[in-house]
């Protein structure tokens, strides 16, 4: 019987600059230091994005930190790792992002019940400045309605 992992790894900055369109949950192929070192939640999403090589699917540029224990047998920190995807999950992706201005980008990453690390990927657009502006303006009303309410 395994424990609640509390690793919850997220990339804040995806929210900001994009507008989430669809989700989807992936398995990463990783070597046996990497998985220690997300255990310990030594990992980074920021500056992230996925890219298809051929017809399968990789994280570029996520940083999973060396493991401390690890000796010569340590991994790169910013090496490209697959995506672990079934063919018409990733026949869809390809498809819609061929089409202008969509992207996959990270979202979190967690280990899940049976202890496996998965990712959150998101079919993503890239927000304009206003966009921007707007989502910082609904979050601050927000915010500021839960102030008030609680207040009464």
């Amino acid at each position: 019987m395994r424990l609640k992992s509390d690793v919850n790894i997220k990339n804040r900055r995806a929210y900001f600059d994009y507008e989430v369109l669809d989700r989807l949950v992936a398995g990463i192929q990783l070597y046996g230091t990497e998985i220690k070192s997300i255990r310990e939640s030594k990992a980074s999403l920021s500056d992230t994005y996925c890219q298809f090589v051929g017809n399968e699917l990789y994280v570029k540029q996520m940083h999973i930190a060396e493991y401390r224990f690890g000796s010569y047998a340590n991994h790169e920190v910013r090496r490209d790792r697959k995506l672990l995807l079934q063919r018409k999950e990733l026949r869809k992706l390809k498809r819609q992002t061929m089409e202008s201005g969509k992207t996959i980008i990270p979202l979190r990453m967690f280990i899940n019940d049976k202890g496996l690390a998965k990712m959150e990927i998101g079919l993503c657009v890239g927000k304009h400045a206003y966009d921007k502006r707007q989502s910082i303006r609904e979050k601050d009303d927000k915010r500021e309605m839960d102030r008030l309410m609680k207040k009464y």
